[in-house]
Parts: structure tokens; sequence; C-alpha cells
């Protein structure tokens, strides 16, 4: 049985239950037919905080379904950490890609439109028009 082609998303955090959190929230929210792969990539590989480069290859291999990677972060240390891999450019899947938006808009919005079928353009830009959200 083959895979669906579709975007996966990849949550890195400094933190694991932070990255795991809110990739359950983005699933629950986006529940209802086909739900794109999450794959959380939160901490250090020895439990910490931090962020581990083996994490977010791992993560992101696991969600690859052949229609690109979005892969979204917390803070500063995290985007170094996957820009750096994106530079080395075989530790990741052809087609990941670093989305600049805030983590939980961002990944919810990023969720539900790969979930709708979008291709990684869509799923990028949905997640980016998340900085726009206003509250009040």
């Amino acid at each position: 049985m083959s895979k669906e082609r579709i975007v996966g998303i990849v949550l890195v955090s400094h933190s694991k239950e932070v990255a795991e959190s809110v990739a359950e929230l983005a699933r629950g929210l986006a529940a209802g037919g086909t739900s794109a792969p999450v794959a959380p990539a939160g901490g250090a590989t020895d439990g910490t905080l931090g962020t581990s480069a083996e994490l977010i290859s791992t993560a992101a291999h696991q969600v690859d379904r052949g229609a690109g990677v979005a892969v979204l972060v917390d803070l500063g240390s995290a985007v170094l950490t996957v820009k750096a891999l994106l530079a080395e450019g075989d530790d990741l899947p052809d087609g990941t890609r670093l989305v600049d938006a805030p983590f939980v808009e961002g990944a919810v919005a990023a969720v539900v439109t790969a979930s709708a079928g979008a291709d990684l353009d869509a799923v990028e830009s949905a997640a980016s028009e998340a900085y726009g959200y206003r509250k009040v």
C-alpha cells in the first residue's frame, strides 16, 4: 500500500513537551478526514532542553510523503539547527523547507492546510499568514 502524497509537518521546539503538545493541538484542530503527518522534534537527545539535528532529521523522514516537509521552529537555535541541516543537504528529505511562522498558530494553519491536500507553497503561506492573526 503506497502512502498518499501529502505535505508533512515537523515541529521543532527546545522542549520535548512543547513540541508534542503543539503537535497534538494541531492534529486535533485539523481532525476530520485525512490528517497530514506531523512529528514533534523537541529537546535534545538526552531529554534536556535544546535542539537536536538528529531528532529533526528523523522526524522529517517520518513525515515525508513525497510532497515536501514544512519545518516550523520555536526559537533562535532551532532556526540555526534547521538552517545547518538544509545547508548540508543530505540529512533532510528533498523538498524540506524552513517556514517562517509563529509556532503554535502557524503549526495549526500548516496542519489544517496540508490536511486539505494543499501543496508546500500553500502550507507555507498559510502558516506565515498566522503572523497576522489578531487576538484583540
